[in-house]
Parts: C-alpha cells; structure tokens; sequence
C-alpha cells in the first residue's frame, strides 16, 4: 500500500505532462480548416467590394492586404499537404488576420489598432522557402497560363438550386462542358469542378412575387490542383444529355458560343427567369427561382486566372 502511495504522484506527473500533448494532436489542422480560411477569404473579397462604393482608396488598401492573406492561405494549404502537420498558431494567426480586415471593411471597430499598410509577418508564420513557387505568379511566368477577363465557361450543375430552399452561403458545384484552349494548350479541360456559392437570395412570398437568386463562383479544380476565381453567371441554359462531344477544343473566350452544338435537347435559354447584372437570377412568372440539376449556366471570367500549366 505505501508503495502505491508513493507511485501516486509519479503517475500525476506524467498524466500531466501528456496532456498537452494530447491536446496538441486534438487541435491539429485540417484541411477542412484551411478550407475554412479560403471561404473566409472569399467572404473578406466579398465585404471589400461592397466597401468600394463607400470608399475607394479604403478598399484598394484592404484589397493589397487581403492579396497577401490569399497567398498565406495556399502557402499555408500546399504546407499541410506536403508536412501533413500545420501548426495551430499558424492557422490561428491568418483566421485573425482575415477576421480583422473583414471587421475593418464593414467599418466596425476592432480590438486592436488596426495597421495602416499591409502588415508584416509575424514571427508564427515562417517565409515561403526560396524553392517553393509563388501561389499567386503572373502570366509570364514560366508553367503557367493565364485565363483572361472575359472568357466563357459553360458549367453543367451537378445540383438543383431553388429560390425557396437555398441559403445565402450555400455551396454547389458544376462541371466543365469543353474544353479550354490558349496558346495551344488545354488549359481547362472539359470535366473540370467550379465551386459556386450563393451569394443573394430572396424566396416568393405573397407581398414579393419576384423571387432573386445571385450566384457566384469562386473555384475551379484543375487536374486536381484548385484556384481562386471570380465567376458571373450571365445566362442559364435548359438541357438534357451530352451527345459525346464534350472532349471539343474550343478558344480563348468563345467557349460558350458553341454549347448548343454539345447540348442534347438543347431547347435555349430555361424559361421563367431573367438574368441580370451581377449574376442576379430573377423569377418572371411569381415563381421561386429554380435550376434544376443537369442546367448549364454560363460562367463569365471576372478576373485573370493563373493557371499550371500541364507537363
């Protein structure tokens, strides 16, 4: 019995010490966090945009730092692939970081005072290796292409979206139909997931016959490997049926030109609903807004898009 005793406070001592670490792993990141953060990105690019109206120069300086938050992101992403472990601190100091330029594009006061240019590194975060590519290279850059403003992208939903379920966040994806070509080169090949999100919504009632639905994209895959986008739908498009010649070139930003040569039962635009500005679907018949999967909406490029270029 006294020997037990006198175990006692050496078992204390080592539960206690493993704590921690037990702690540690169950705090580990994810991917599912680091995804997190790049929704959280989208939504501080979002808040900026609106910012833009009120106060211009504000909004080209909190652009500038939520450029650099977006590249610590992919860094912070391509890291937790390689090492398999990322460090809470690390993730922690980025999730602050975005949280705090949102606060500051909605106008509210943060806690802290908050910096006048883009703010330097912190010691949590350590540099980019110098072997490690920017997440963010420009078109000259060697092994990449850079899809530009303009282009079309016709997109085939893989889910059925409607004015009177959907939430604002949502998420949905779409598929490629073509493929496309710059340069010579496939640089979408047809296949490819655009991540969508509904940005807007506002379902049918008795005193607002007009339903509203806003649609976005922010993400393409590409061969497995995923980029940040800005995407407008600009026209939906009813059909059913692929007749097989979806692996077809086509170039530069006349993608769309050619969907209702691929399109089997190809019957033009859906009818009951009117597109506009912003990418705003609108109800025309005192209905709720509805697309059903299998629709094709056409996606406009709002912004360059890097893209790796295949080997």
């Amino acid at each position: 019995m006294n020997l037990l005793q006198r175990c006692m406070p050496v078992a204390v001592v080592i539960a206690s010490l493993a704590s921690p670490v037990a702690a540690q792993q169950s705090s580990s990141v994810t991917q599912a966090d680091v995804q997190r953060l790049q929704d959280n990105v989208y939504l501080a690019d979002r808040d900026v945009s609106q910012l833009r109206s009120r106060d211009a120069a504000r909004a080209t300086q909190l652009a500038t730092e939520l450029d650099d938050l977006r590249d610590e992101v992919v860094y912070l992403k391509v890291k937790l692939r390689k090492e398999r472990t990322l460090a809470r601190s690390e993730y922690a100091d980025v999730r602050d970081r975005i949280e705090d330029l949102r606060s500051r594009a909605r106008g509210e006061k943060t806690t802290a005072a908050a910096p006048a240019a883009v703010p330097e590194p912190t010691s949590a975060l350590p540099p980019r290796p110098a072997s490690t590519p920017a997440p963010r290279p420009s078109a000259a850059t060697a092994g990449t292409i850079e899809i530009p403003v303009g282009t079309e992208l016709d997109v085939r939903l893989q889910n059925t979206l409607n004015s009177g379920t959907a939430k604002v966040e949502d998420r949905f994806e779409g598929t490629t139909l073509v493929d496309v070509s710059l340069d010579g080169r496939v640089v979408i090949p047809a296949g490819s997931v655009l991540r969508g999100v509904v940005s807007g919504v506002e379902p049918a009632t008795r005193t607002n016959r007009t339903a509203k639905m806003t649609l976005s994209f922010d993400q393409i895959t590409v061969s497995g490997r995923s980029y940040p986008i800005r995407g407008t739908v600009t026209q939906a498009i009813e059909g059913e049926g692929i007749r097989g010649e979806v692996g077809r070139t086509a170039a530069g930003a006349g993608v769309g030109a050619i969907i209702g040569g691929i399109l089997g039962g190809f019957r033009g635009a859906l009818a009951g609903i009117l597109i506009g500005g912003g990418g705003t679907i609108a109800a025309t018949e005192g209905k709720e807004v509805e697309l059903p999967q299998g629709s094709v909406l056409r996606v406009r490029v709002d912004e360059p898009v890097q893209i790796q270029a295949a080997r």
